[in-house]
Protein backbone atom coordinates (compact mmCIF):
# COMPACT_ATOMS: atom_id res chain seq x y z
CA UNK A 1 0.00 0.00 0.00
CA UNK A 2 1.26 3.63 -0.89
CA UNK A 3 1.72 6.39 1.44
CA UNK A 4 -1.24 8.45 0.19
CA UNK A 5 -3.38 5.20 0.02
CA UNK A 6 -2.41 4.67 3.72
CA UNK A 7 -2.97 8.53 4.86
CA UNK A 8 -6.43 7.93 3.00
CA UNK A 9 -6.97 4.89 5.14
CA UNK A 10 -6.55 7.62 8.23
CA UNK A 11 -8.22 10.59 7.07
CA UNK A 12 -11.66 9.07 6.18
CA UNK A 13 -12.37 8.47 9.52
CA UNK A 14 -11.42 11.49 10.75
CA UNK A 15 -13.66 13.28 7.94
CA UNK A 16 -16.31 11.37 9.29
CA UNK A 17 -15.87 12.44 12.72
CA UNK A 18 -15.35 16.36 12.05
CA UNK A 19 -18.76 16.27 10.62
CA UNK A 20 -20.67 14.18 13.35
CA UNK A 21 -19.07 17.16 15.39
CA UNK A 22 -20.79 19.91 13.11
CA UNK A 23 -23.95 18.07 12.21
CA UNK A 24 -24.74 15.97 15.86
CA UNK A 25 -23.03 17.78 18.06
CA UNK A 26 -23.58 21.04 16.75
CA UNK A 27 -19.99 22.12 17.47
CA UNK A 28 -19.10 25.70 16.63
CA UNK A 29 -17.00 25.84 13.43
CA UNK A 30 -14.33 27.10 15.54
CA UNK A 31 -14.40 23.86 17.16
CA UNK A 32 -13.85 21.91 14.44
CA UNK A 33 -11.27 23.68 13.18
CA UNK A 34 -8.79 22.95 16.00
CA UNK A 35 -9.78 19.26 16.59
CA UNK A 36 -9.11 19.15 12.55
CA UNK A 37 -5.56 20.76 13.07
CA UNK A 38 -4.65 18.20 16.02
CA UNK A 39 -5.62 15.15 14.52
CA UNK A 40 -3.66 16.35 11.14
CA UNK A 41 -0.90 17.03 13.12
CA UNK A 42 -1.05 13.41 14.75
CA UNK A 43 -1.37 11.78 11.01
CA UNK A 44 1.66 13.65 9.66
CA UNK A 45 3.76 12.47 12.71
CA UNK A 46 2.74 8.93 12.12
CA UNK A 47 3.27 9.10 8.43
CA UNK A 48 6.81 9.89 9.19
CA UNK A 49 6.95 7.78 12.48
CA UNK A 50 5.28 4.97 11.63
CA UNK A 51 5.41 4.21 8.62
CA UNK A 52 3.44 0.11 8.74
CA UNK A 53 0.55 1.87 10.21
CA UNK A 54 -3.10 2.18 8.06
CA UNK A 55 -5.52 1.68 10.42
CA UNK A 56 -6.21 3.37 13.46
CA UNK A 57 -6.95 0.30 15.12
CA UNK A 58 -3.15 -0.69 14.69
CA UNK A 59 -2.04 2.62 16.74
CA UNK A 60 -0.67 1.20 20.24
CA UNK A 61 -0.20 3.20 23.56
CA UNK A 62 3.07 3.52 23.11
CA UNK A 63 2.32 5.10 19.81
CA UNK A 64 0.36 7.76 21.46
CA UNK A 65 3.09 8.07 24.74
CA UNK A 66 6.05 9.06 21.66
CA UNK A 67 3.73 11.25 20.08
CA UNK A 68 3.25 13.60 23.69
CA UNK A 69 6.54 13.04 24.30
CA UNK A 70 7.65 14.59 20.62
CA UNK A 71 5.37 17.52 20.98
CA UNK A 72 6.99 18.40 24.39
CA UNK A 73 10.83 17.84 23.09
CA UNK A 74 8.87 20.67 19.96
CA UNK A 75 8.48 23.24 23.09
CA UNK A 76 4.79 22.44 23.16
CA UNK A 77 3.17 23.85 26.45
CA UNK A 78 1.64 20.92 28.79
CA UNK A 79 -1.68 22.60 28.26
CA UNK A 80 -1.35 22.72 24.83
CA UNK A 81 -0.30 19.02 25.08
CA UNK A 82 -2.88 17.97 27.13
CA UNK A 83 -5.31 19.70 24.37
CA UNK A 84 -4.12 17.72 21.59
CA UNK A 85 -4.31 14.68 23.76
CA UNK A 86 -8.28 15.75 24.18
CA UNK A 87 -8.80 15.89 21.25
CA UNK A 88 -7.45 12.67 19.98
CA UNK A 89 -9.07 10.80 22.61
CA UNK A 90 -12.13 12.36 21.56
CA UNK A 91 -11.76 10.89 18.22
CA UNK A 92 -10.72 7.44 19.62
CA UNK A 93 -14.10 7.84 21.85
CA UNK A 94 -16.31 8.19 18.73
CA UNK A 95 -14.37 5.29 16.36
CA UNK A 96 -15.30 3.08 19.32
CA UNK A 97 -18.78 4.13 18.87
CA UNK A 98 -18.55 3.50 15.50
CA UNK A 99 -17.15 -0.16 15.84
CA UNK A 100 -14.22 0.53 14.35
CA UNK A 101 -12.00 0.78 17.61
CA UNK A 102 -11.95 -1.61 20.41
CA UNK A 103 -10.31 0.27 22.79
CA UNK A 104 -8.81 4.00 23.59
CA UNK A 105 -4.79 3.97 23.28
CA UNK A 106 -5.13 7.82 24.41
CA UNK A 107 -7.05 7.25 27.67
CA UNK A 108 -4.17 6.88 30.06
CA UNK A 109 -1.28 9.21 28.34
CA UNK A 110 -0.93 12.26 30.15
CA UNK A 111 0.64 16.12 29.23
CA UNK A 112 3.23 16.92 31.19
CA UNK A 113 2.69 19.55 34.01
CA UNK A 114 3.28 23.19 33.30
CA UNK A 115 2.68 26.12 35.45
CA UNK A 116 -0.82 27.60 35.70
CA UNK A 117 -1.12 30.95 34.51
CA UNK A 118 -3.83 33.17 36.67
CA UNK A 119 -5.78 35.00 34.56
CA UNK A 120 -5.23 38.98 34.47
CA UNK A 121 -7.45 41.57 36.19
CA UNK A 122 -7.44 44.88 35.56
CA UNK A 123 -8.12 47.57 38.75
CA UNK A 124 -11.65 48.69 38.90
CA UNK A 125 -10.61 52.34 38.93
CA UNK A 126 -8.43 52.06 35.84
CA UNK A 127 -11.47 50.56 33.97
CA UNK A 128 -13.50 53.58 35.53
CA UNK A 129 -11.33 56.01 33.69
CA UNK A 130 -10.90 54.50 30.82
CA UNK A 131 -14.61 53.97 30.39
CA UNK A 132 -15.46 57.68 31.25
CA UNK A 133 -13.99 58.56 28.58
CA UNK A 134 -16.44 61.04 25.70
CA UNK A 135 -17.31 59.11 22.61
CA UNK A 136 -16.13 60.86 19.66
CA UNK A 137 -18.68 59.89 16.75
CA UNK A 138 -21.00 56.87 16.06
CA UNK A 139 -17.41 54.03 15.92
CA UNK A 140 -16.76 55.03 19.54
CA UNK A 141 -19.90 55.22 20.67
CA UNK A 142 -20.39 51.65 18.89
CA UNK A 143 -17.36 50.67 21.23
CA UNK A 144 -17.95 51.88 24.37
CA UNK A 145 -21.30 50.45 24.56
CA UNK A 146 -19.60 46.77 23.48
CA UNK A 147 -16.49 47.37 26.34
CA UNK A 148 -19.26 48.14 28.71
CA UNK A 149 -21.26 44.83 27.67
CA UNK A 150 -18.20 43.14 28.10
CA UNK A 151 -17.25 44.20 31.78
CA UNK A 152 -21.04 44.47 32.77
CA UNK A 153 -21.71 40.88 32.10
CA UNK A 154 -18.63 39.07 31.53
CA UNK A 155 -18.95 38.16 27.92
CA UNK A 156 -16.66 35.91 25.82
CA UNK A 157 -15.77 38.10 22.99
CA UNK A 158 -17.69 35.10 20.17
CA UNK A 159 -20.74 35.92 22.52
CA UNK A 160 -20.59 39.51 21.76
CA UNK A 161 -19.98 39.15 18.65
CA UNK A 162 -22.77 36.34 17.91
CA UNK A 163 -25.29 39.01 19.61
CA UNK A 164 -28.37 40.11 17.92
CA UNK A 165 -30.66 43.03 18.53
CA UNK A 166 -33.42 40.99 19.80
CA UNK A 167 -30.66 39.53 22.33
CA UNK A 168 -30.84 42.39 24.40
CA UNK A 169 -33.73 43.83 26.30
CA UNK A 170 -32.85 47.01 28.14
CA UNK A 171 -36.18 47.53 29.72
CA UNK A 172 -35.75 43.92 31.60
CA UNK A 173 -31.89 45.43 31.55
CA UNK A 174 -30.67 41.77 30.40
CA UNK A 175 -29.00 40.51 27.36
CA UNK A 176 -29.74 36.33 26.34
CA UNK A 177 -25.94 34.89 25.17
CA UNK A 178 -25.20 31.57 23.16
CA UNK A 179 -22.31 29.81 24.58
CA UNK A 180 -20.15 26.83 24.59
CA UNK A 181 -21.90 23.57 24.10
CA UNK A 182 -24.66 26.40 22.22
CA UNK A 183 -25.78 26.54 26.48
CA UNK A 184 -27.86 29.50 26.46
CA UNK A 185 -27.77 31.80 29.65
CA UNK A 186 -29.71 35.32 30.80
CA UNK A 187 -27.11 37.87 32.47
CA UNK A 188 -28.06 41.18 33.86
CA UNK A 189 -26.75 44.31 32.31
CA UNK A 190 -25.33 46.86 34.73
CA UNK A 191 -26.62 50.71 34.54
CA UNK A 192 -23.49 52.20 33.19
CA UNK A 193 -23.84 49.30 29.91
CA UNK A 194 -27.63 50.19 29.41
CA UNK A 195 -26.79 53.76 29.32
CA UNK A 196 -24.01 53.55 27.01
CA UNK A 197 -25.86 50.80 24.78
CA UNK A 198 -29.26 53.08 24.68
CA UNK A 199 -26.50 55.92 22.86
CA UNK A 200 -25.51 53.34 20.63
CA UNK A 201 -28.94 51.81 19.68
CA UNK A 202 -29.33 55.69 18.73
CA UNK A 203 -26.78 55.80 16.09
CA UNK A 204 -26.98 52.16 14.54
CA UNK A 205 -29.71 52.93 12.49
CA UNK A 206 -27.47 54.98 10.41
CA UNK A 207 -24.74 52.19 9.79
CA UNK A 208 -26.61 49.21 9.84
CA UNK A 209 -27.41 47.48 6.50
CA UNK A 210 -31.17 46.68 5.67
CA UNK A 211 -32.18 43.64 7.57
CA UNK A 212 -29.04 42.96 9.34
CA UNK A 213 -29.65 41.15 12.58
CA UNK A 214 -26.57 42.08 14.66
CA UNK A 215 -26.09 44.37 17.56
CA UNK A 216 -23.33 45.63 16.72
CA UNK A 217 -22.29 46.28 12.72
CA UNK A 218 -19.11 47.66 11.31
CA UNK A 219 -18.82 50.77 9.04
CA UNK A 220 -19.97 48.22 6.03
CA UNK A 221 -23.15 47.65 7.66
CA UNK A 222 -22.38 43.89 8.51
CA UNK A 223 -22.06 41.83 11.52
CA UNK A 224 -18.46 43.23 13.51
CA UNK A 225 -15.59 41.01 13.56
CA UNK A 226 -14.11 39.45 16.54
CA UNK A 227 -10.71 40.84 15.20
CA UNK A 228 -12.18 44.23 14.68
CA UNK A 229 -13.90 44.36 18.29
CA UNK A 230 -10.24 43.16 19.69
CA UNK A 231 -7.71 45.80 17.39
CA UNK A 232 -10.74 48.49 18.57
CA UNK A 233 -10.23 47.76 22.26
CA UNK A 234 -6.52 47.45 21.65
CA UNK A 235 -6.56 51.11 20.44
CA UNK A 236 -8.99 52.88 22.90
CA UNK A 237 -6.49 51.31 25.46
CA UNK A 238 -3.65 53.18 24.00
CA UNK A 239 -5.29 56.54 22.97
CA UNK A 240 -6.91 56.65 26.87
CA UNK A 241 -3.18 55.75 28.26
CA UNK A 242 -3.71 51.99 29.72
CA UNK A 243 -0.93 51.31 31.77
CA UNK A 244 -1.70 47.01 30.10
CA UNK A 245 -2.92 45.94 26.95
CA UNK A 246 -6.74 45.75 26.57
CA UNK A 247 -8.28 42.86 25.09
CA UNK A 248 -11.72 40.87 25.32
CA UNK A 249 -10.21 38.49 27.78
CA UNK A 250 -9.27 41.01 30.12
CA UNK A 251 -12.79 42.65 30.39
CA UNK A 252 -13.79 39.13 31.16
CA UNK A 253 -11.13 38.33 33.94
CA UNK A 254 -11.88 41.54 35.63
CA UNK A 255 -15.77 41.23 35.72
CA UNK A 256 -15.42 37.37 37.37
CA UNK A 257 -12.27 38.81 39.97
CA UNK A 258 -14.31 42.08 40.99
CA UNK A 259 -17.59 40.07 41.36
CA UNK A 260 -15.81 37.27 43.30
CA UNK A 261 -13.79 39.65 45.18
CA UNK A 262 -17.31 41.83 46.56
CA UNK A 263 -19.72 38.84 46.69
CA UNK A 264 -17.10 35.74 47.63
CA UNK A 265 -20.14 33.97 45.87
CA UNK A 266 -18.24 31.00 43.47
CA UNK A 267 -21.28 29.54 42.76
CA UNK A 268 -23.02 32.67 41.22
CA UNK A 269 -19.76 33.70 39.27
CA UNK A 270 -19.61 30.23 37.91
CA UNK A 271 -23.86 30.81 36.39
CA UNK A 272 -22.63 34.12 34.71
CA UNK A 273 -19.52 33.01 33.13
CA UNK A 274 -21.42 29.95 31.71
CA UNK A 275 -18.49 27.37 32.98
CA UNK A 276 -19.88 23.74 32.50
CA UNK A 277 -17.21 23.01 35.44
CA UNK A 278 -16.76 25.25 38.63
CA UNK A 279 -13.19 24.06 38.99
CA UNK A 280 -12.62 26.12 35.79
CA UNK A 281 -14.24 29.08 37.72
CA UNK A 282 -12.20 28.25 41.00
CA UNK A 283 -8.90 29.97 39.27
CA UNK A 284 -10.40 33.11 40.24
CA UNK A 285 -10.45 32.72 43.84
CA UNK A 286 -6.22 32.87 43.87
CA UNK A 287 -6.90 36.25 42.18
CA UNK A 288 -9.72 37.04 45.35
CA UNK A 289 -6.63 34.95 48.03
CA UNK A 290 -3.85 37.41 46.59
CA UNK A 291 -6.29 40.82 46.63
CA UNK A 292 -6.83 39.70 50.27
CA UNK A 293 -3.12 38.59 51.13
CA UNK A 294 -2.40 42.55 50.07
CA UNK A 295 -4.87 43.75 52.26
CA UNK A 296 -4.09 41.58 55.16
CA UNK A 297 -0.28 43.07 54.73
CA UNK A 298 -0.75 46.64 54.69
CA UNK A 299 -3.63 46.37 57.50
CA UNK A 300 -2.76 43.55 60.56
CA UNK A 301 -0.48 44.92 62.99
CA UNK A 302 1.43 42.13 62.91
CA UNK A 303 2.32 41.87 58.90
CA UNK A 304 2.89 45.40 58.11
CA UNK A 305 6.63 46.40 58.24
CA UNK A 306 6.86 48.94 60.88
CA UNK A 307 7.83 52.53 60.31
CA UNK A 308 11.87 53.66 61.69
CA UNK A 309 9.25 56.40 63.95
CA UNK A 310 7.26 54.29 64.75
CA UNK A 311 7.30 53.64 68.52
CA UNK A 312 7.79 49.86 69.37
CA UNK A 313 5.04 48.37 71.92
CA UNK A 314 6.12 47.28 74.91
CA UNK A 315 7.45 43.78 74.71
CA UNK A 316 7.60 43.60 70.93
CA UNK A 317 10.22 40.81 70.57
CA UNK A 318 11.33 42.95 67.53
CA UNK A 319 11.94 45.60 69.66
CA UNK A 320 15.49 46.73 69.81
Amino acid sequence: MTGSESQTQLLEPVEAFLHYLAAERRQSPHTCSAYRRDLTRLMDWLSSQVATLTRWDQLMVADVRRYAATLNREGLSGRSIARALSAIRRFFDYLIREHRLGSNPALDVRAPRSGRRLPVAADADQLAHLFDTSPEGPLDVRDLAMFELFYSSGLRLSELTGLDLRDLDLKAAEVRVLGKGSRERLLPVGRKAQAALRDWLGQRPALAANGEPALFVSQRGSRLSTRSVQQRLDRWGQRCGADQHLHPHLLRHSFASHLLESSGDLRAVQELLGHADIATTQVYTHLDFQHLAQVYDRAHPRARRRSRTEPAAQGDPDAP
